[in-house]
């Protein structure tokens, strides 16, 4: 059986600021485009048996400088929805909010229909987005490739290796990155973490 490949797309400039960003749809900066081109080489050679994309133009974007043909679309794979929080750094929220944790506290509802997720929420998207990938994984032809968001990315992870939504906050994830999720002794592990070219 294929592993799973998490792709974080490049840098924006958000991601740079430290801006929470998920529903809107920035580009790469220039550093964010040559980041995405440099993780053609850590791609290439393998064999794949699906690549999703989240539908924002920050992640298609990576996977089409990065080499990744035939990406399908998964709306499952946005970032987390930080609701009122979207465009504001932990800082900022931590001015009125000292005690505030996205991985447990989630964030309030935001303005037009975006209400904001909770670890749980994530935790559940992460769930469908691993049973499709765990569907195109028994066909036995190679590895699946995830291209998305850093947040979710982690959620997935946690959920991936048996921990609960809020574990997430454990695997630091940077732009631009390559990540690897195998198995050992029919186990899942993470295999490789950050790789940059």
């Amino acid at each position: 059986m294929g592993d799973i490949l998490l792709v974080r797309h490049g840098e924006t400039k958000w991601s740079l600021s430290g801006q929470h960003t998920s529903r809107t749809n920035l580009p790469l900066t220039h550093r964010g485009e040559e980041q995405a081109k440099s993780l053609s080489p850590l791609l290439s050679g393998r064999s794949f048996a699906r690549v999703f994309t989240s539908p924002l133009e920050r992640a298609v974007r990576t996977a089409e400088l990065a080499g990744l043909t035939g990406a399908e679309t998964e709306s499952e794979l946005h970032e987390w929805d930080y609701g009122a929080y979207e465009g504001i750094t932990t800082i900022e929220i931590h001015r009125t909010r000292p005690d505030w944790d996205l991985w447990t506290d989630g964030v309030p509802h935001g303005p037009d229909g975006h209400r904001g997720e909770t670890p749980q929420e994530v935790g559940q998207r992460a769930d469908r987005v691993l049973a499709r990938v765990d569907a195109a994984l028994q066909g036995g032809s190679g590895d699946v490739v995830l291209v998305g968001h850093g947040h979710f990315l982690r959620v997935l992870t946690a959920r991936r290796l048996g921990l609960s939504p809020a574990e997430g906050r454990l695997f630091q994830l940077a732009t631009g990155t390559v990540s690897r999720l195998s198995t050992e002794h029919d186990r899942p592990v993470i295999a490789e973490w950050n790789t940059r070219a």
